[in-house]
């Protein structure tokens, strides 16, 4: 009686069928893991969203695509183990103030990145989160104390002190590493926004910009808020649109008065004029004319400006 044969050309299909299945899958793996380690994924929503601005609401907004590096990772002299923190605009003194949270202290600079003079903070522990408000009242944000403290800052300071100043506790996060880092002035609503590293999340706290804060602060619906992380906040003083910074996601985002995405700027190398990418971006402020300024850690300084 005849014996079947075993099918031997099953078995190399069978090899060759799997060897291309496992090349395929590594292909995509590798993808994702760039697109991942690029932040693509964070980028690909918000670029389909800008596509739908018509030109008047692009007009009508900060539009940061549109935004040019003039001054690209200028070096601020004496900070290299300092780590800048935040940005704020003074619009009285026409000068930037930033706070460097790993040894406490203001710095004051121009609006070129030059240092005018440095502040010890005495008292804080980690200092994140810096917005100028009004009369030369400032809002200090300590991450690791969960601290706001509204201190008063004139042409004459030399230092300060906590304790000389009114502080607010901010209460706890889910993660109380990864805590309240950014805070912003938003002259027009009469309030501070503040926002938690991670999860991202948006809170407000009504104030007249004085040192007395009314109330509590109240959480706000952060649905739009796609980045890793929150590393800073500015408010447009033409527009009132909020500026959202993602160091991780090497990201700024616009939202508008109700928090709905406008516009986004990467910060990676060869995109907005970047040579190299942002370290990583932790200050970021606007002026009266739409001027861009930014710090990344440890001491690094960039200023964009509108193509017109």
């Amino acid at each position: 009686m005849a014996v079947p044969l075993p099918d031997i050309t099953s078995k190399p299909r069978s090899r060759f069928a799997l060897r291309w299945y496992s090349w395929l899958f590594l292909a995509g793996a590798i993808v994702y893991g760039v697109a991942w380690a690029m932040h693509w994924d964070d980028r690909g929503v918000l670029w389909v969203v800008e596509r739908f601005e018509s030109p008047a609401e692009r007009q009508e907004s900060v539009w940061l695509p549109d935004y040019h590096a003039v001054i690209d990772a200028k070096l601020l002299p004496g900070m290299e183990k300092d780590e800048a923190s935040d940005l704020s605009y003074n619009p009285q003194t026409k000068t930037l103030f930033s706070v460097m949270g790993k040894n406490p202290f203001l710095v004051e600079l121009t609006l070129q990145g030059d240092v005018l003079r440095k502040m010890p903070l005495n008292g804080w522990n980690n200092p994140e989160g810096l917005t100028v408000m009004e009369n030369g009242l400032m809002a200090v944000v300590d991450e690791r104390q969960h601290s706001l403290t509204l201190v008063k800052v004139d042409a004459g300071t030399t230092a300060l002190n906590k304790a000389d100043f009114p502080s607010y506790d901010l209460g706890p996060s889910k993660d109380q590493n990864k805590a309240f880092e950014a805070i912003t002035w938003d002259k027009r609503n009469q309030q501070l926004v503040l926002g938690e590293e991670r999860p991202p999340a948006l809170f407000t706290w009504k104030s007249d910009g004085s040192q007395t804060l009314v109330g509590d602060k109240v959480k706000l619906a952060s649905t739009e808020l796609d980045m890793r992380n929150l590393s800073a906040l500015a408010v447009d003083p033409r527009t009132g649109h909020l500026l959202v910074l993602s160091a991780d996601s090497h990201l700024l985002l616009e939202l508008d008065e109700k928090g709905e995405q406008v516009s986004f700027m990467t910060l990676l190398g060869g995109f907005n004029g970047l040579k190299d990418t942002i370290p990583r971006a932790e200050g970021v402020t606007m002026d009266e004319s739409g001027n861009l300024y930014m710090v990344s850690e440890p001491n690094l300084f960039y200023r964009f400006e509108k193509q017109k």
